[in-house]
């Protein structure tokens, strides 16, 4: 055996165990070493082969402008107050509109100014006459509006990635997709109505100051002070694990939002062995939630996520190192769940869920079943086709095709792909196309023959004049592949994974291992003729 074949012979036995190691996390599983498991994750099964849950959801742009709205309503609120501009109220009106009310039109004139230096993206309306005050009518500009719900879009796309890193789901799909809508697919999902309400959850933590005099029947009766909130308050009896929800009157206004978080983790309380959430503002939050607590020590600071009260404790004095806790009598889940979605951030805008699809594993198992059954009776076909044609060469050529499916499944454990149902489509499409490569190789090898040639010569003729042909041909689909990958979704984007890989697969078993074995055979023993 002469050098070069020893060397190309090494380097096919190397790509053969480098496969079976690969595929070991998948076909052995928890019997292999530790060391072994953490360095290759088995193949990863899509949505459509271990089951899951198939998500769209719809983002609610208009409430984000209603949110940008709000923002713009409480600096102006502060520019009026710092400026010395007298003025009787500030307010929202449908939706993207800011309403300033004041007393003269000298206040007019500087209210104009102020907005304009401060607020370049609202337009201004009309002013009008009412009951004796003027107002100013301002509106967000169109360009605004857009860039508004672009960000909301992409920031809720963000939040929930981040929700779904921490919730620990493998290989989840999250996509943006026309008309405000988000595409979510979590493989192999136990608990779908977790991860529903953890994902629907718009977590808008919110520190607003209680209303100490006012009446809560009152306010139900729809009698509410001015500038004040009604919402309810949530109670857990630990002895029944039953909730009730008390009327609590709050300032509309919220002093603190929970954007200033900085971290969120779950604690146990010492005294009643409860869990509860421990949270910590930045800088800039730590700051501010000093300035509230030393001016409003001995007043109630209700603590509210998604208008729920979850507790409202009395300030007993300056709080200064930036933490707080937000309890509510929760499960040890709850108290979980709650954490993460503090940590991944509140949701810009609040998230519709439009449609819900859940795949069962049983149907996923089925699916495996028939991929593999397709794969099983193409590959037959190919085989006994190729033993009928090509005789002891097409042996070569069905021990080359099973090489290239074993080298197809270990580079899809080891780049970390996921196999899709459209991806056995795609292993049963090359399986044909890998035969290809051999079938022009031994054409070109027959006509050689044909020629006088001899054995040796003949082989290394048809190799050689094949060799373009074969590259051109793979190439070119790869490239197609590839595009398909890169803008493909979903299923288009499973097809052209296993497309790409088994593509690379079948350039090396044709070209270069059918050789080394054609050669392996030639060196041995003097060969007049070759079975092909």
């Amino acid at each position: 055996m002469s050098s070069s074949l020893k060397i190309r012979a090494g380097v096919v036995a190397a790509c053969l165990i480098l496969a079976l190691a690969s595929l070991a996390p998948t076909l052995v599983g928890e019997e292999l070493p530790e060391f072994w498991r953490k360095a290759v994750d088995p193949i990863h099964l899509g949505l459509d082969l271990q089951g899951g849950m198939h998500l769209v959801l719809g983002v609610d742009v208009d409430k984000a402008v209603e949110s940008r709205v709000d923002t713009i309503i409480d600096q102006s609120e502060e520019l009026l107050r710092e400026q010395d501009i007298i003025y009787k109220r500030v307010e929202r009106a449908q939706g993207d509109r800011v309403i300033i009310t004041v007393y003269d039109e000298e206040a007019a004139r500087q209210v104009d100014q102020l907005m304009e230096d401060s607020f370049p993206s609202l337009e201004t309306l009309t002013v009008e006459s009412v009951g004796g005050y003027i107002q100013k009518n301002y509106r967000l500009s169109d360009n605004e509006i857009a860039a508004v719900e672009e960000y909301a879009i992409r920031q809720a796309l963000e939040t929930l990635r981040n929700r779904v890193d921490q919730f620990g789901v493998s290989e989840p799909t999250l996509q943006r997709q026309s008309d405000n809508r988000i595409l979510i697919q979590l493989p192999g999902v136990k608990d779908p109505q977790r991860a529903i309400d953890l994902l629907g959850k718009t977590a808008r933590l919110e520190f607003k100051m209680v209303i100490e005099d006012a009446n809560p029947q009152e306010a139900i009766a729809g009698k509410l002070p001015p500038g004040g909130q009604l919402l309810y308050e949530r109670r857990g009896d630990a002895r029944t694990g039953t909730f009730s929800e008390t009327p609590i009157v709050v300032e509309s206004k919220t002093v603190l939002t929970g954007d200033l978080l900085s971290d969120a983790n779950v604690r146990i309380d010492t005294r009643f062995n409860d869990p509860y959430v421990s949270i910590d503002f930045n800088a800039v939050g730590a700051k501010r939630f000093d300035q509230i607590t030393a001016a409003n020590v001995g007043r109630r600071m209700a603590i509210v996520l998604d208008d729920t009260v979850y507790s409202a404790p009395v300030i007993r004095e300056r709080i200064s190192g930036g933490s707080a806790q937000v309890s509510g009598s929760f499960t040890e889940q709850e108290a979980t769940d709650l954490a993460i979605v503090l940590r991944a951030g509140s949701l810009p805008a609040p998230v519709d869920i439009l449609e819900n699809r859940t795949v069962g594993p049983s149907l996923g198992q089925d699916s495996i079943n028939q991929g593999i059954l397709s794969v099983l009776i193409g590959g037959l076909l190919v085989v006994l086709a190729m033993l009928v044609y090509y005789k002891l060469s097409g042996l070569v050529a069905n021990l080359v095709l099973v090489l290239n499916l074993l080298f197809i499944l270990a580079m899809l454990a080891l780049f970390g792909a996921t196999l899709t149902l459209p991806g056995i489509a795609g292993i049963v499409l090359t399986v044909g196309m890998a035969v290809d490569a051999n079938v022009l190789i031994f054409e070109r090898i027959r006509e050689e023959l044909r020629l006088g040639r001899t054995a040796k010569a003949a082989l290394d003729a048809g190799y050689s004049k094949a060799f373009l042909t074969i590259v051109d041909a793979n190439v070119t689909t790869l490239i197609a592949a590839l595009v398909l990958f890169q803008f493909g979704t979903g299923p288009v984007k499973g097809f052209a994974v296993t497309l790409s890989v088994g593509i690379i697969a079948s350039l090396f078993t044709a070209i270069f291992v059918s050789r080394v074995i054609f050669d392996f055979f030639l060196g041995r023993r003097a060969i007049d003729r070759l079975s092909i």
